[in-house]
C-alpha cells in the first residue's frame, strides 16, 4: 500500500491510495481534478475509485470531473448524505467495505463536520499500520468545525470510532492547517513540550514546502487538544463533551497574536 499526498486549492490534500501489486488506485477527495489526474498518469496507474468524505466543494467539488473523464470510475461516498455528494455511484455507509485493487478499504461513520461526513480506512492489519483518511474529522492537532453536528458527536467521532484504531493508524486529513493548530494548541496548554516540539517541526517542514501529513493517533493524542479533553488541565471538571465544545468555540475565536 502507497499513499501520495497532493497538494490542492488553497490547503487542501487529495490522495492518491495506491495498491502497488495491481496498479490499482483510488484518489481521496480529488476536489481539483488536474494535480490529481497528472500524478495518476505520471505513475501509470489505473484509478478506479473516488472516495469522497464530505459534500463541501472542497472536496467533492472534482467527483463529477473525473467521472467524466474516466467513466469507469466509481464515485463513493456517504449514502446518507447522497443528495448532495456529486456524482455519486456508490453509496456507502459505517461498516462497508470497498476493493482497491487488493486493498480493503472499511467505511467508518463520523457525522459532525457534515451530518453525512464518512472516513475510510485502509490497510488494516498491515505492518506499518492503517492509514485513515478522515477528511475535516480530524486534522494535525484539531478537528473540523461543528457545521452540522454537536459536540457529543465529535467525542463520539475522535474517541468511540477513530479512536478504536490501532495507535499506529497514520491519519491523513484533508487540509493543511498544523501550524495554526499547534499554535492555538500552545496557548491551551502551554506547558506541553510535545506540542511545543511538533509545532518547531511543523513550521521548518512548512518552510521547506512539505507536508506535515501524516501523523499518527498516538501522536495527537500527545498534542491534538481535542483528543486530550479527558486531561484534568484541560477539562477543568467538565465533561468530555462540555471540554469539547469549549475548546471548539475558543479555537473559532483564536486569531495568532
Amino acid at each position: 500500500m502507497q499513499v501520495v499526498p497532493i497538494p490542492i486549492l488553497a490547503d487542501n490534500y487529495a490522495y492518491l491510495l495506491i495498491d502497488p501489486a495491481t496498479g490499482d488506485a483510488a484518489a481521496v477527495d480529488p476536489a481539483d481534478p488536474g494535480p490529481v489526474l497528472s500524478e495518476v498518469r505520471a505513475r501509470g496507474l489505473r484509478l478506479t475509485h473516488v472516495l469522497c468524505t464530505h459534500h463541501h466543494g472542497d472536496h467533492s467539488g472534482g467527483n463529477v470531473a473525473i467521472a467524466d473523464a474516466l467513466p469507469h470510475v466509481a464515485v463513493v461516498g456517504p449514502q446518507v448524505d447522497a443528495a448532495r455528494i456529486p456524482g455519486l455511484t456508490h453509496g456507502v455507509g459505517h461498516g462497508d467495505v470497498v476493493q482497491v485493487g487488493s486493498l480493503t478499504v472499511r467505511v467508518l461513520f463520523v457525522p459532525c463536520h457534515t451530518r453525512g461526513h464518512v472516513a475510510f480506512v485502509a490497510g488494516e492489519g498491515a505492518h506499518e499500520g492503517p492509514a485513515l483518511f478522515c477528511g475535516d474529522t480530524l486534522f494535525v492537532a484539531g478537528c473540523g468545525r461543528f457545521f452540522e453536528g454537536s459536540a457529543e458527536q465529535m467525542v463520539t467521532a475522535l474517541f468511540d470510532v477513530l479512536g478504536a484504531l490501532p495507535p499506529e493508524t497514520r491519519v491523513y486529513c484533508g487540509h493543511e492547517y498544523a501550524v495554526a493548530n499547534l499554535t492555538f494548541a500552545a496557548t491551551v496548554e502551554p506547558e506541553n513540550q510535545a506540542i511545543h516540539r511538533k509545532l518547531a517541526w511543523a513550521v521548518a517542514q512548512r518552510a521547506a514546502g512539505l507536508p506535515t501529513v501524516p501523523s499518527t493517533l498516538a501522536e495527537e493524542r500527545e498534542y491534538n487538544p481535542f483528543l486530550r479533553v479527558h486531561v484534568p488541565a484541560l477539562a477543568r471538571g467538565d465533561t468530555p463533551a462540555a471540554c469539547m465544545a469549549r475548546l471548539r468555540d475558543a479555537k473559532n475565536a483564536f486569531r495568532p497574536a
